[in-house]
């Protein structure tokens, strides 16, 4: 009877550090969650300030501007455009003949 009882009292005590490391194990791991959630909602807050830069940067108005104001670029004229006549391969030009 009395081994029967340091047995059960052994594993009662195995059972009670194992409890032990599981709860702490579970508050650490619901911590780090939380950790990553909040990581989370700033990366997306983030990425839709981002998106909102992007798209703010792209209007024509802007790219307009902006290669006006930067590069010195210019509006294409008739005035100011060559245009190239597409020249025939040679075995297609002695065929037109």
């Amino acid at each position: 009877m009395t081994r029967l009882n340091v047995l059960l009292l052994i594993a009662l005590i195995c059972s009670s550090v194992y409890l032990v490391h599981v709860s702490h194990e579970s508050r650490r791991l619901f911590a780090e969650l939380d950790r990553a959630r909040s990581e989370e909602r700033l990366l997306d807050n983030e990425f839709e300030r981002l998106k909102s830069d992007k798209q703010s940067q792209a209007t024509p108005l802007r790219v307009e501007k902006t290669a006006r104001d930067k590069l010195a670029m210019r509006t294409a004229t008739p005035a100011v455009t060559q245009y190239i006549s597409r020249a025939l391969p040679a075995s297609a030009a002695g065929e037109a003949k």
